[in-house]
């Protein structure tokens, strides 16, 4: 038994140095954080609005919207918009929430609220201001906001990841030629962020704000800025 014991010591004693000879060294390492930047000019504009209507009963209030939409969507298709570019966002029937006067009692307004929200593509962005002038001046309707978007919306996100993919390895080869050493295999890419970046002021006006207005004040960006981040790990190599 002792002899087999002392045997059994004898080859563990000879596998661990073995063993530990194969363990791989550490590999030295160069992480680098890039960012991208594109600017592309925008396809259309995005527009938002609400037909809002009040009656005491929800079917009244769903009724009196029904016809109020169909008012809007007359006039709309009259300004030159295709049907297939007007499109329902969303539509809600509630009740409405209690509104307080000047002097502090309950003021008396229908029990419930239908909202129904449209969206309105058009690719004549310097028309937009004019549009939506025009849309207000007809009534029935709440503008919201408008935004700008391009056909391809993944094409922004993905040169502004192509642009930070070069910033990062300009980085890492500026970090490795200040450090006498040269960049390796490419071992690790951690995903950051890309998404578009565009100036969204408050635009939120009522009829009574544009009431004889024309043109509401609207200023098509020229170009929709598109930002992304990418970390990028290399392998520090001995200098070429």
């Amino acid at each position: 038994m002792r002899i087999l014991m002392a045997a059994a010591l004898a080859a563990f004693t000879l596998a661990t140095p073995a063993f530990a000879e194969t363990a791989p060294p550490p590999v030295a390492t160069i992480s680098v954080m890039g960012t991208g930047e594109v600017q592309l000019k925008p396809d259309f504009a995005r527009i938002m609005v609400t037909v809002g209507t009040q009656a005491d009963t929800v079917a009244a209030a769903a009724s009196a919207n029904r016809t109020a939409t169909e008012r809007v969507l007359a006039r709309i298709q009259g300004l030159g918009i295709k049907k297939e570019d007007i499109q329902t966002a969303n539509f809600q029937v509630f009740q409405t929430p209690q509104q307080i006067g000047p002097d502090g009692k309950e003021v008396k307004a229908p029990r419930f609220s239908a909202n129904h929200q449209l969206r309105i593509i058009t690719r004549d962005l310097d028309g937009v201001g004019r549009l939506a002038g025009e849309l207000l001046a007809s009534g029935d309707l709440t503008f919201q906001s408008v935004s700008w978007s391009l056909d391809r919306q993944e094409e922004g996100g993905d040169r502004a990841r192509e642009a930070a993919v070069r910033d990062a390895k300009r980085q890492a080869e500026v970090y490795a030629g200040a450090a006498g050493v040269g960049l390796g295999r490419l071992l690790e890419i951690r995903d950051g962020s890309a998404q578009p970046y565009e100036p969204q002021p408050e635009m939120r006006m009522s009829l009574a704000m544009a009431k004889g207005a024309e043109s509401v004040p609207v200023v098509p960006p020229a170009t929709i800025r598109y930002t992304a981040s990418v970390q990028l790990v290399w392998e520090m190599a001995p200098k070429p």
